[in-house]
């Protein structure tokens, strides 16, 4: 069949890989791309806000399977055009997809669900937020209700930070997703992330990952959309796992249904695990970047078969997902001036020697200039590998990734060091 691929990411670059390897497809088209994926797919000029356009695209060139990569187009919508004209999607409603387009929603969810989670408050003036502060207690977490680039998120050590940040949010500089914001109780714990297929029914656990969040070395510097990731985050334990597929997932999936917006596609829970269990941080309504990096290296299936099963609500047929029981790991590659204004047009050279060595190169933010790869971004690369243990995978995606010659670029030197520490007691 001929396939639809939205994105144009790090994220996108691993699913094209991934979708480029089944027998079952055909033509693998991509939009917008970029120069890594165009190694797999047929790069096409498409506005995913231009439901018609889209719509059009796949009428005339026979698309079999939509996969929507990124979450603005879900939040947007655009699974439900293509249902309407019945396209077979991998992606959330619009409505479904409030998991992740307002974290207010999430936390009412999980309300009316008993699914654990940070106690909360959803306010939507400045008035009322510093009033709901008091009850919380330092460190407060104070979070932009919509999509804002996983940047929306403020850990406040003290009363003056967390309204500063309630402050900075209802003055705009997150723009729409600043105009509700949700005041949470801080947990403590370690961060793990869950993934699983669902079609509204069916429930398919897709493995787990961890993440590094913070730019630099030994978790300093400010937050950004991930700089490193390795899968499976084996402190999320297989009895962790249980519990959060029974007290977390199936919950959700249950409740999504019942309220007459039923979830299809992929639920990526962010967990802490607390001394007294599991608890949702937050869901997104896709897979992670770069998390889904890490699982794509992992995963033996067929992608298609499984994309495919989701979109068409026939999960309950397929069996469970298998993943290499060796562990990936994947080191972001960013422009100098990430998180802020990234330097972009740094040229990039070396992938193919890095590749050489047995990794994989997943290009985020790259662009041609004329035969040059250049930066053009934030996440510009990200140099994945695999290995017999975390150690092993980290050894060789940091080999790789020293055979790329990227002068304006930087990474972290620390990616996975959990992992390893626990791997060396």
């Amino acid at each position: 069949m001929n396939i639809l691929l939205l994105g144009g990411g790090g994220r996108e670059h691993a699913l094209a890989w991934k979708l480029a390897q089944s027998p079952r497809c055909d033509t693998l088209f991509a939009a917008p791309g970029n120069p890594g994926i165009a190694q797999h797919a047929t790069l096409v000029d498409l506005d995913p806000t231009d439901h018609a356009a889209v719509l059009a695209f796949c009428a005339d060139n026979a698309i079999g399977l939509v996969v929507i990569g990124p979450e603005a187009p879900l939040v947007d919508g655009l699974g439900d055009s293509l249902r309407a004209a019945d396209i077979p999607v991998f992606g959330p409603s619009k409505l479904a997809a409030q998991l992740e387009g307002s974290k207010g929603f999430t936390k009412d969810l999980c309300a009316r669900a008993n699914i654990p989670t940070a106690g909360y408050a959803r306010v939507t003036n400045k008035a009322d937020a510093h009033a709901a502060l008091e009850p919380f207690g330092l460190p407060v977490v104070i979070k932009a209700d919509g999509l804002a680039a996983g940047k929306g998120v403020i850990i406040a050590m003290t009363f003056a930070e967390a309204e500063a940040a309630i402050e900075d949010m209802f003055s705009g500089s997150f723009g729409e997703a600043g105009a509700e914001v949700v005041i949470e109780e801080f947990m403590t714990g370690e961060e793990a992330s869950f993934f699983a297929l669902t079609d509204g029914t069916s429930i398919l656990p897709f493995g787990s990952a961890q993440d590094h969040k913070r730019v630099g070395d030994n978790d300093t510097g400010p937050n950004t959309g991930g700089m490193g990731a390795y899968s499976p985050a084996r402190v999320l334990t297989p009895a962790l796992e249980a519990r959060v597929i029974e007290e977390i997932i199936k919950p959700t999936v249950a409740t999504m249904a019942a309220e007459g917006m039923p979830y299809s596609g992929v639920l990526y829970a962010g967990l802490m695990l607390t001394p007294t269990g599991p608890k949702l941080i937050e869901y997104n309504a896709r897979f992670g970047d770069p998390e889904c990096q890490v699982l794509m290296m992992r995963l033996q299936d067929d992608l298609v078969t499984l994309l495919l099963a989701v979109a068409q609500g026939t999960l309950a047929e397929l069996g469970t997902v298998t993943l290499s029981s060796d562990p990936a790991l994947t080191i972001v590659m960013a422009a100098k001036g990430y998180p802020g204004t990234p330097e972009k047009g740094g040229a990039i050279a070396g992938i193919d020697a890095a590749e050489a060595q047995g990794a994989k190169v997943f290009h985020a933010g790259t662009a041609l200039a004329g035969d040059t790869l250049v930066a053009n971004g934030g996440r510009v690369l990200n140099v994945t590998a695999s290995g017999a243990t975390v150690r092993a995978a980290q050894a060789a995606a940091y080999a790789a990734l020293d055979a790329i010659d990227f002068p304006t670029g930087f990474c972290r030197r620390d990616i996975g060091w959990r992992e390893v520490e626990r791997e060396g007691l």
